[in-house]
């Protein structure tokens, strides 16, 4: 469902764009003049025009509604934007994962269930503090995004090579997967400093 509202919403935005340039694009090149093919009420009549008329602009000014109504309507649709941007970047994780056996595909897992399993595992792990796990790619061959928050006197080395050994490896073989490429990313937890006499 949102996919099909996500392909709409850009294919109007798509359109409306493309009519909006074709139109100042048309008026820039004079064409209506040149080829007197298009109709008189043309909304640009030629390179000079603007796209809103000194008096379009000044028209409301005076209305007490104006700014208020303006600012309201380019609130909203920021609003609508930063959904749409959000929702798109919550729908790239993987909702679903094909367990596999023998190279046939035998049953699927949710993606969210992998996710919070690999994260426990991996706050089992001396050193972590916290762990956010993060499936993606496709359902057949997905990919893990893992950060890692290690404690103040956490190795990373032996942290990553314990992760790589463990956790990924038991995901690899509990959803039959040949390989489980991740991308770990490394942070510390902030922590006072310590004084050294």
């Amino acid at each position: 469902m949102l996919r099909t509202v996500n392909r709409i919403l850009v294919g109007l935005a798509g359109a409306l764009l493309l009519a909006l340039g074709a139109a100042v694009l048309i008026g820039a090149l004079d064409l209506p003049r040149r080829w007197d093919f298009l109709p008189s009420a043309w909304p640009f009549d030629g390179p000079h025009d603007v796209l809103l008329a000194r008096e379009d602009r000044l028209r409301w000014r005076s209305s007490g509604w104006w700014w208020p109504v303006v600012i309201a309507a380019l609130a909203v649709a920021v609003l609508l934007a930063v959904w749409w941007l959000l929702t798109l970047a919550a729908r790239r994780r993987l909702r679903e994962l094909a367990v596999h056996s023998d190279g046939h595909a035998v049953a699927s897992v949710r993606g969210r269930a992998l996710e919070e399993a690999m994260g426990a595992e991996t706050e089992r792990l001396e050193g972590v503090e916290r762990a956010a796990v993060a499936l993606t790619g496709r359902r057949s061959a997905p990919q893990v995004r893992i950060v890692l928050v290690l404690g103040a006197h956490a190795g990373p080395a032996s942290a990553v090579e314990r992760l790589r050994a463990e956790v990924l490896h038991h995901a690899r073989v509990s959803a039959g997967l040949p390989h489980l490429p991740a991308e770990v990313r490394l942070r510390t937890v902030r922590h006072r400093p310590e004084r050294v006499e």
